[in-house]
């Protein structure tokens, strides 16, 4: 997954081989919500956000980013 940021806050993103435009407001998300693997769980962080692919799929998706980078935990419909 590559997510791209504009003032540090998600605006696109690649994630099973298409591209996501972010098309609301993203929603920081903290250490409290998260099941992300133990070894990544020092200084974690996420967001949530309602991604839209070129087709006109939304989806929601919950991200975190991890030593290695950012990762999807989580996409679900509404």
């Amino acid at each position: 997954m590559t997510l791209w940021m504009v003032d540090d806050v998600p605006a696109r993103m690649i994630y099973a081989g298409k591209r996501w435009r972010i098309t609301d407001t993203p929603t920081r998300l903290r250490h409290s919500v998260w099941e992300a693997p133990r070894e990544s769980s020092l200084g974690l962080y996420g967001w949530r956000f309602q991604g839209t692919d070129e087709d006109g799929l939304s989806l929601v998706f919950d991200v975190y980013k991890g030593e290695d980078g950012w990762h999807v935990q989580r996409a679900y419909d509404y």
